[in-house]
């Protein structure tokens, strides 16, 4: 399962498609260029339970931390992820 991204400096998104289809996003904007605003996640039912919407959470981590940015996780979910990860994503934490 591959992971995409797509950003136009303005907004981004970090995907997974099947066949074409977009099954799972996390979307963000830049709220200046050194931070990211995380503001949704959404994973396709045919996903729930094997830890997609972490998955993307660590990609967009890893991204943060390749352009040394921080983030402010908007979304419920991504905000819940950062909370309970607190000690591994402090870093990258606006």
């Amino acid at each position: 399962m591959e992971i995409k991204q797509h950003d136009n400096k303005v907004k981004g998104v970090f995907y997974i498609e099947i066949d074409g289809v977009k099954v799972a996003e996390m979307t963000y904007s830049h709220a200046n260029p050194n931070k990211i605003i995380i503001d949704h996640t959404e994973v396709s039912e045919t996903l729930k339970g094997q830890g997609v919407g972490y998955k993307l959470i660590d990609a967009a981590v890893a991204y943060l931390r390749v352009n040394n940015l921080k983030v402010i996780p908007l979304c419920p979910f991504a905000d819940a992820v950062f909370k309970k990860k607190h000690d591994q994503y402090t870093d990258v934490l606006a």
